[in-house]
């Protein structure tokens, strides 16, 4: 099979979808000509910065410590978007700056450390924006879970610690709801992949000419990393939003306040 080469004049001929969606947007009244423009807009201008960019990663001459100062440019980047998705969160920042680091050091200590790929910018790069980027919206969803979930269960929360109980204990229930809410989506992902859904590494790989074979080997090994690194990043952040909104002397603060 051939790699697949669509060109500009492909690229321009995939709008039509897009044009598509802006015309049944107008028909319907559903008010979101402005929304996709700009963010079919958008997304191209990023991506082909990205792409520009890659080039420059990915040449031979180019060192590998250039690769790993991008992943923690993502890192900062994700930290501050989710602060942004989530800024009624306490201390979410901090937070979310540890999840997203933390997730990249583990994970990217599997990948390279057993030999699942190599080492080198090719995989550096993309599989460390794979890995922030899905674990990202999980992310605000589990931190703003939490607060509600405790939020709106605040009166049996504090009868909890009236009870003696400590502020780990008290908030375990909720929390823990919190968690499956978030982590529910990705399971489901995982569970409907190859079925219904055919992961774009995979289908990326397969329309560039790579084996079959091979692309679903390496589609699964990305899916697995992913599965594990959401559930990471989804209980840091979970756990770490639950210390904030209780002071050392487990009493809940006022949320209003806290954020």
């Amino acid at each position: 099979m051939e790699a697949t080469d669509i060109g500009w004049t492909g690229l321009a001929a995939s709008l039509v979808l897009v044009a598509l969606a802006l015309a049944l947007s107008l028909i319907q009244r559903l008010g979101l000509e402005l929304e996709i423009g700009w963010a079919s807009l958008r997304a191209g201008v990023q991506l082909l910065i990205v792409g520009a960019a890659l080039v420059l990663v990915l040449d031979d001459d180019t060192p590998v410590a250039l690769s790993w100062v991008w992943v923690v440019a993502m890192i900062g980047f994700a930290a501050f978007t989710i602060r942004s998705s989530a800024s009624d969160v306490p201390g979410i920042l901090g937070v979310s700056l540890a999840s997203m680091a933390a997730i990249t050091v583990v994970s990217m200590g599997v990948i390279f450390g057993l030999g699942i790929f190599p080492h080198e910018p090719v995989a550096i790069v993309p599989v460390a924006g794979m890995l922030i980027g899905n674990s990202m919206s999980q992310t605000v969803l589990a931190a703003n879970r939490v607060v509600a979930e405790i939020g709106e269960k605040r009166t049996e929360v504090e009868a909890r610690l009236a009870l003696g109980q400590p502020a780990t204990v008290a908030a375990r229930p909720y929390v823990a709801q919190a968690l499956r809410t978030a982590l529910i989506p990705q399971i489901e992902r995982t569970k409907a992949t190859g079925i219904v859904i055919l992961p774009g590494a995979m289908t990326g790989l397969i329309l560039a000419g790579v084996d079959p074979t091979d692309a679903v080997l390496i589609q699964l090994a990305v899916m697995y990393l992913i599965l594990g690194s959401v559930a990471t990043s989804v209980t840091i952040v979970g756990l770490g939003v639950r210390r904030q909104l209780f002071t050392a002397d487990h009493r809940l603060v006022r949320l209003d306040e806290a954020a």
